[in-house]
C-alpha cells in the first residue's frame, strides 16, 4: 500500500507532534572549566522553544480527558512567558480561546509572541505578595470565575506538570546517557521539570543525585532545608523561571537532594558566556543552572556525568541578558 504524505512517518500531523525528543549536547569547554562532564538538555529545541511545551500539552490533554475542557472553551493561566506561549500554541491548533496573566518582568519580545499566537494578555505587578488581589495568581482566578466554559490550568498544582517530565524528559535523559547520568540539575520554579524527571531517574538508579537551582529572593531553598516558609526571604529579582514566593505542590522536595541559590548577575553572564564558547543560545534560567553547577564544582566527583536542563532558547532574551544596554541599566555588567 502506497504511503501518502499525511501518513508518512516523517511528516508531523501538527506542530504539537514536534514536542519532545530534544537533543543532549556535551558542553566541552564548560566541562573542562569545572572538571567533570556536563551535558545540556536543550529544551529550546521544542517548537515553542522551551520545556513548557511538554507540560502544557500534558495538562491540556488531561483536562480534555476528564471533561473539564470542552470545544470552544477558554484556557486561562499565569505565566512568565514560556508556559503561556506553549498554551497559546496548543489553543491555536485545537481551537480554544487563550487568556494569559503575566507580570511586569516579561520582555516585550515574549509579550509580542503571546499576542501573535492569538492570546489575550493581562499584565500584573511583580512586586506584590501572592495573596494580593493584584498578583497574577489572584487575577487569573478572578478571570476564571467570571469566564463561562473556562479552565484555569494552574501549573503550580496541576499533576499533569510533573507527569509530563516523568513520561518524556526522564526517559529521554536515561536513554541518551545510556543510564550513565550521575547528577541531574534543573531550575526550580513550578516544580514540574525537576520533580517529574527526578522521579523517573531515581526509579532507574536511586543514586542519581538531583540538584535544584533557586534564586536569591525565593522561599524554596529554605523551605527545602527547614520546612519553614519564611516571608523574609522574599524580595525582587530579575531571574525568570527560577524560584517562587509560594510553595507549589508540584515541587516534590523529597526528590531533590540539594538546592543552591544563584544571583541575577552570574546567571546572565553564564548564559552570555555559553553563547560565545559553545555556540549555544540559552535563556536566563539556563544561565542560572550553569552558575549553580559552577558554584558546586568542588563538591562533585571528577567522574560525574551531569545533565543540565536548559529550559528555553536564548532568542527570547535579546532585549534582556543579551542586550548590553539592559545589562548595564540593571547593573549586571
Amino acid at each position: 500500500m502506497k504511503t501518502t504524505l499525511l501518513t508518512h512517518p516523517k511528516v508531523k500531523a501538527s506542530i504539537l507532534d514536534c514536542i519532545g525528543n530534544t537533543p543532549l549536547v556535551y558542553l566541552e569547554r564548560f566541562s573542562i572549566s569545572v572538571g567533570f562532564k556536563v551535558f545540556a538538555k536543550l529544551e529550546g529545541a521544542n517548537p515553542g522553544q522551551s520545556a513548557k511545551d511538554r507540560i502544557a500539552l500534558s495538562m491540556v490533554d488531561a483536562m480534555e480527558a476528564d471533561g473539564r475542557l470542552h470545544p470552544g472553551g477558554t484556557v486561562i493561566e499565569t505565566t512568565s512567558g514560556n508556559t503561556g506561549f506553549a498554551l497559546a500554541m496548543i489553543c491555536a491548533v485545537r481551537g480554544y480561546r487563550c487568556i494569559l496573566v503575566t507580570n511586569d518582568k516579561i520582555s516585550k519580545a515574549k509579550l509580542d509572541a503571546l499576542k501573535a499566537l492569538g492570546a489575550a494578555v493581562e499584565i500584573c505587578p511583580s512586586k506584590v505578595p501572592a495573596e494580593d488581589p493584584r498578583s497574577y495568581y489572584e487575577v487569573a482566578k478572578s478571570i476564571h470565575a467570571k469566564t463561562p466554559n473556562s479552565v484555569y490550568i494552574n501549573q503550580y498544582f496541576h499533576p499533569g506538570n510533573p507527569d509530563a517530565h516523568y513520561h518524556t524528559t526522564g526517559p529521554e535523559i536515561w536513554e541518551q546517557t545510556g543510564g550513565q547520568v550521575t547528577h541531574y540539575v534543573a531550575p526550580v520554579g513550578t516544580g514540574g521539570t525537576i520533580s517529574g524527571t527526578s522521579r523517573y531517574l531515581k526509579e532507574q538508579n536511586p543514586n542519581v543525585e538531583t540538584i535544584g537551582i533557586d534564586a536569591y529572593g525565593s522561599v524554596l531553598t529554605k523551605y527545602h532545608e527547614t520546612g519553614e516558609f519564611d516571608e523574609n526571604e522574599i524580595y525582587p529579582y530579575l531571574l525568570e523561571g527560577v524560584g517562587k514566593n509560594i510553595i507549589p505542590s508540584n515541587v516534590h522536595f523529597d526528590l531533590i537532594d540539594q538546592m543552591t541559590k544563584v544571583g541575577d548577575r552570574e546567571s546572565a553572564l553564564e548564559a552570555r558566556d555559553l553563547a560565545k564558547t559553545e555556540g549555544i543560545l540559552v535563556g536566563f534560567s539556563s544561565g542560572a543552572v550553569l552558575a549553580g553547577i559552577r558554584l558546586m564544582a568542588q563538591e562533585l566527583p571528577k567522574e560525574s556525568v551531569v545533565v543540565a536542563i536548559m529550559s528555553d532558547h536564548g532568542c527570547k532574551y535579546f532585549e534582556k541578558i543579551f542586550n548590553d544596554e539592559w545589562m548595564e541599566e540593571k547593573g549586571l555588567l
